[in-house]
């Protein structure tokens, strides 16, 4: 994270070039900021997945045809027409990863995490996943089955988090506050 403050340095000043120039405007910067701060992003999964902890119904719909389901929502920011939703069970903890780059659902998981596009992750996840998981704070029993998903052009993968014990007599709004971008991606648990 130590770079962290020199990135935001110069994003800051090539923003400000780019508006002193007349080639962006700050309320176009202020657009997009809320876009993926607001429309954009991990509460889109959220909401999928918190709805799927509550709904039957809905969660047999969404692990059979999540694109279908993902276009009656009208998500914003794309790389969702081929969604495919994993469930994690007591016997089966999914990952997903993109081998070949950073392909990823962004309309209902926002922006890439920087880890996830780093070829340590891409390469290591798949070679020795249990190692990685562990790594990233998810400890498995060794007789849980770890399936990892390449996600790619063609499709893209997110996980149904296994609920939280605690689920009987939450509302929908409450659950949706404990799904994180990674326990979608299946390097968090709930």
């Amino acid at each position: 994270m130590s770079d962290a403050k020199p990135q935001a340095l110069r994003a800051e000043a090539l923003e400000s070039l780019l508006i002193e120039k007349g080639l962006l405007t700050s309320e176009l910067v202020d657009e997009v900021v809320h876009r993926y701060s607001e429309r954009v992003g991990p509460m889109n999964g959220a909401r999928l997945v918190a709805r799927a902890w509550l709904e039957p119904e809905f969660k047999k719909s969404l692990l059979e045809d999540a694109t279908a389901v993902v276009a009656d929502y009208n998500f914003e920011g794309g790389e969702v027409q081929k969604l495919v939703v994993v469930e994690n069970t007591p016997e089966i903890h999914n990952a997903v990863v993109c081998t070949l780059c950073s392909c990823y659902p962004w309309g209902v998981l926002g922006l890439p995490p920087k880890w996830y596009k780093d070829p340590a992750y891409r390469a290591r996840i798949v070679s020795e996943p249990r190692e990685v998981l562990t790594e990233m704070g998810v400890e498995l029993d060794d007789d849980i089955e770890i399936r990892v998903w390449d996600s790619s052009a063609e499709v893209r993968y997110m996980v149904l988090p296994m609920p939280p014990q605690d689920i009987e007599g939450k509302s929908l709004k409450e659950l949706e506050t404990r799904v994180t971008r990674d326990s979608m991606i299946g390097v968090q648990r709930v």
